[in-house]
């Protein structure tokens, strides 16, 4: 379903203020078996997440967390 260097915007919830945040992570490897995919967060955070998000770090998400999937090509396009 997804493609090494694809990105999909996730949604992800800080436990301590359950306030909402949408970011990109571009796919490195894809399991549609147990619908995950590995890949790293593509963006700064603007929620703290008490440090343990930041751009560039490695993560298994659920496609449930996902709400919009991109080509990485669509990016680069004008």
């Amino acid at each position: 379903m997804y493609e090494p260097g694809d990105y999909v915007k996730v949604e992800f919830t800080d436990d301590g203020t359950s306030i909402g945040e949408l970011m990109w992570v571009r796919v490195e490897v894809c399991d549609d078996l147990r619908k995950r995919i590995i890949g790293r967060l593509d963006n700064e955070p603007l929620n703290d997440y008490e440090g343990k998000l930041e751009q560039g770090t490695q993560l298994v998400v659920s496609y449930a967390q996902i709400r919009e999937h991109r080509k990485s090509t669509e990016f680069t396009q004008q």
